[in-house]
This record gives C-alpha cells, structure tokens and sequence, in this order.
C-alpha cells in the first residue's frame, strides 16, 4: 500500500512536485547568475589607467558584478576588428551578458551612444559608429535603445567630453547588468538598425570562391577569411588536395600560390603553406610553426581579399 502524507499527498506526486520545483529554482537561480556579468573590450591598451577607470566606475556602481573583458588590444580606431571581435566571442557567453566595447574615434560629436539587445539574448553598449556590424547581422535585432545621458551618465561629469567610455558606457552598462536600470530605462527605443560598415560577402562564381579577409589570428599570423564551409565546398576540394589562392589589397595582388588544404597543420612538414578552417569554420591560411601574415605581407580589412580556385 503506498503511503499517504497526512496534508493528502502520496510519495509519488510529492517527488514529482519536489522534482519540478527544483527545476524551476535552478532555472531562476541560473537567471540571476548570469543577469550581472559585464564584459569590457576597448581600444585603450593596458598601458595606462583608462581601462581600470571604467571598472572602477562599474564596481561603484554595483560591487557584485562579474567583471570580464574580450580585449583591450583592439588597433586604435579600428571599428571593424571591434565587431568582428565582438561576433567572436559573445555567442560563447551566457545570455543577458552585458558587453560594453569602446572603440570611438568619433567621441563627444553626434553619434549615438547605444545599446543593443541581440536575438541571442545579449546587450552591447556602445558608440553606434559600426562597432556593431557582425553581431546585429549574425545574432539578430531584437531592439535598439539610445542612451540617455540626462539619466545614465555618471554624476559630476557633464565637463568630460573625451572619455565616455567611462562617463556613459561603463556606468550605463553596470546599471544594466546589475538590474539597477530596465532595458527601457537605457533610453528611447529607436527604429530596429543601426550603422553598418560594409564588407564583402563570400560566395561562388564560374568556378571562383571570393571573399574577405576580416581578421587575423594575431598570436599565429593565421589569415581568417569569411570564406564559410557552405560557400568553399562548391570548389569540390578535397583534404589533401593544392588550392590556388590570390590575395588582393585594394584590387592589387598581394599573394599568388598554392596551399594544401588540411585539416590540421601537423598533416604537412614545419615551413609547408595550408588551408584550413578554423576555430568559427572560416576558411584560413597558414605556415606549420610560421607566420602567413608575416612572410607574404598578407593583413585584414575591408580592402582585402581573396579568391580560390582549384
């Protein structure tokens, strides 16, 4: 006979309840884990003490956030590496994650100072210059918010016009990530875009796979293309075959020759030239134990580019 708990509910459902509100906690708490988690990326480097400002101005605000970064080695004044950096990392991290990326060459003139929520579930606080290209078109618009600085902005700094990744961004993306302030708070709503830069698309055409070379793999001298999987298999290579590559600045060949296409670089000898896809299945090109950006002067950005052939 099953026992029956004298309030009228056997074991059986009592476990089931347990079970499910168990659940539900769990799913609450992981909620809040992740609602105050702030990740930083900026073009100020590490040499001085701007990037310890901005953190400062975060732990003010509230000294329970989870304070991370991307980087702070971002080129100065490179839009561009900012969002690809950005669209690199962010789908890795938990939603509701608050990213804050300062690369403002445009500082204190009348662009405007942003946060966008992604499809994804992630915020980016930042000047709307470009910084986010990649991530609105690869994780989704959900809504945009301009920053109104009468209300998030950090007191006593009306006077400082150079330097709103502190002022503005940090302490507005503090508030958020903290739950201080709503996503309505941040702002008005405005309409679901924002500034783009724009890039070459990859694809395939009489026999040819083109496309751009956004980033490098810095540490390695790797070349990343947005060349994707779908795109290059139409060439109909196969691993361990030669491709035939062609790097172009600005219209003008940079690199002609051939790469073995792998999927490892340990498959050819040290000093060998491969293709290969990497980390975010983007077609690459390396040297095994070298540097492809070094030897063959091959670098990123919108003005480069590729093409392969067989």
């Amino acid at each position: 006979m099953e026992l029956v708990l004298n309030f009228g509910i056997n074991q059986k459902t009592l476990k089931s309840y347990l079970i499910a509100a168990t659940t539900v906690l769990m799913a609450v708490s992981n909620a809040f884990a992740q609602s105050n988690t702030l990740v930083f990326q900026s073009d100020f480097g590490l040499k001085d003490g701007a990037v310890s400002a901005m953190k400062g101005v975060a732990m003010g605000v509230s000294p329970d956030l989870k304070i991370f970064d991307v980087t702070h080695e971002i080129p100065a004044y490179n839009i561009w590496e900012a969002s690809y950096r950005l669209v690199q990392t962010a789908p890795y991290w938990p939603k509701g994650t608050v990213f804050v990326s300062v690369v403002d060459p445009g500082v204190g003139t009348e662009r405007k100072s942003v946060v966008l929520l992604t499809k994804s579930g992630h915020y980016f606080v930042t000047p709307d210059n470009g910084t986010l290209t990649l991530v609105a078109e690869q994780l989704g618009i959900e809504e945009v918010h301009e920053i109104d600085e009468a209300v998030n902005r950090r007191k006593n700094s009306n006077e400082s016009y150079t330097f709103h990744g502190r002022d503005v961004y940090a302490f507005t993306g503090a508030r958020l990530a903290a739950k201080i302030i709503s996503f309505s708070q941040v702002g008005p709503k405005l309409p679901g875009k924002i500034e783009s830069i724009a890039y070459q698309k990859p694809s395939f055409e009489n026999g040819k796979v083109s496309g751009g070379i956004p980033i490098l793999d810095i540490q390695y001298g790797n070349v990343w293309t947005n060349v994707d999987k779908e795109v290059f298999n139409k060439l109909n290579v196969k691993i361990g075959e030669d491709l035939h590559v062609q790097v172009f600045h600005l219209k003008n060949k940079v690199y002609e020759g051939k790469v073995r296409y792998v999927n490892t670089f340990g498959e050819v000898k040290e000093g060998a030239n491969v293709g290969y896809f990497n980390s975010l299945l983007n077609f690459s090109l390396g040297i095994n134990m070298g540097s492809f950006s070094e030897k063959y002067k091959v670098f990123s950005g919108n003005e480069w580019s590729i093409i392969l052939t067989k």
